[in-house]
């Protein structure tokens, strides 16, 4: 059967032949046209953004997790038993040193320091009899008028009596102390906690509790570093205080500076970390006792640094690496060794000058020795490495 007839027979096949032979030779044709002199078809290169190595002083850092701790704690407890009468703060007030806090009722004080002081007044009295015949009996000796056992009693008299008077000076003292005790004031600069003890109550002598106060500002900062880096934080404290950059939970977006005022004197059993403390001022107040924090410990700048963006850095069977745009945009790989993270740039400790220009997005498509078409956004630039230490 020939093409004539079956296109006779059936219409509706010849239609669909003469639709597809309308569509497939135009194409034939397009296809054509977009031959190389070789007969193959030519990839257009493949689009890359490219950035320029930065070059900047940037800090060597651990990064920790950190407890606040107050820098002075006081525990209010009362030097005498006795009933609380008046409370001069409200909870939670900013107190001052020497300021009135609590008030114990005075009169049972008053009255032991009366009864010492009129023992005193008695015990002077007597003093003064016994050396009164202490002299006479003295003057008696030599005429032999008075037996020396005599001299030797008025002698011991005034002995006694001028005992009596120390005892008695000594009982005003703590009478003293005691009634200077009923009042209790702030021993330290700080902020108040919740009251313990309300007016009306008996309160015992060191036993009883009447309220905490704690300075936070400045503030401490207690924090951990492995035992491995020991060695690298004590040859650079030595040298100098180190920094610290503090996050808030309350602002993580803000660094706070402090500084490293204490190295533990030894590795802690079981965990392997040592301890350390950071000192910072905490004027605004941003950090509270209690409050975990991020810790960025500065150990040390790092000269003329070269930066890439870490997007840049790619892992190949050789290592890291990056793409070198070069001569006619023809891209070379260049195996590197990355340091630390500074923000959204990565230092890079070997493998580059800080002249290149590195292809910074758009690798998949590469191989060493292909040429690419740079195609970098409007206003592009590397980000600055200055803010990355925060």
């Amino acid at each position: 059967m020939n093409l004539t007839r079956l296109f006779h027979q059936f219409p509706a096949i010849a239609a669909i032949c003469l639709t597809l032979s309308a569509i497939i030779i135009p194409g034939c044709n397009r296809a054509g046209g977009a031959q190389g002199a070789a007969g193959g078809f030519t990839m257009p290169p493949p689009v890359v953004t490219t950035a320029s190595v930065v070059t900047e002083d940037v800090p060597s850092y651990l990064d920790e997790i950190g407890k606040t701790t107050a820098f002075e704690s006081v525990n209010i407890v009362p030097q005498v038993t006795g009933q609380i009468i008046h409370r001069s703060f409200q909870d939670g007030a900013e107190l001052k040193a020497g300021q009135n806090l609590f008030s114990i009722e005075t009169r049972p004080f008053k009255a032991v320091l009366d009864q010492g002081l009129a023992a005193l007044d008695q015990a002077q009295a007597q003093l003064g009899n016994a050396k009164s015949n202490y002299d006479r009996v003295a003057s008696e000796l030599p005429s032999k008028a008075v037996s020396q056992q005599d001299y030797d009693n008025a002698k011991n008299a005034v002995d006694v009596a001028d005992a009596n008077v120390k005892a008695a000076q000594a009982q005003i003292e703590a009478a003293k102390w005691n009634l200077d005790n009923c009042t209790i004031n702030s021993p330290i600069d700080g902020r108040a906690g919740a009251r313990l003890v309300d007016v009306g109550n008996v309160v015992t002598a060191n036993t009883t509790s009447l309220l905490s106060i704690q300075k936070i500002t400045p503030i401490y900062i207690d924090f951990t570093v492995p035992e491995n880096e020991l060695d690298r934080v004590r040859v650079n404290l030595d040298k100098e205080p180190l920094k610290v950059l503090v996050r808030s939970p309350n602002d993580p977006t803000k660094d706070i500076d402090g500084q490293v005022t204490f190295l533990d004197n030894s590795v802690q059993d079981g965990t392997g970390t040592v301890k350390l403390r950071a000192t910072v001022d905490n004027k605004d107040r941003l950090l509270w006792p209690g409050q975990f924090v991020n810790i960025r410990l500065i150990l040390r700048i790092i000269k003329s640094a070269n930066l890439i963006p870490s997007e840049a850095l790619q892992i190949g069977q050789q290592g890291p690496f990056v793409y070198i745009v070069g001569k006619d945009n023809v891209v070379a790989q260049q195996n590197v060794t990355p340091g630390q993270r500074q923000g959204d740039m990565l230092v890079i400790e070997k493998g580059l000058t800080g002249d290149e220009t590195i292809v910074r997005s758009g690798q998949m498509m590469l191989n060493p020795g292909v040429a690419v078409m740079v195609q970098n956004p409007a206003a592009q630039a590397p980000a600055p490495a200055s803010g990355a230490g925060s």
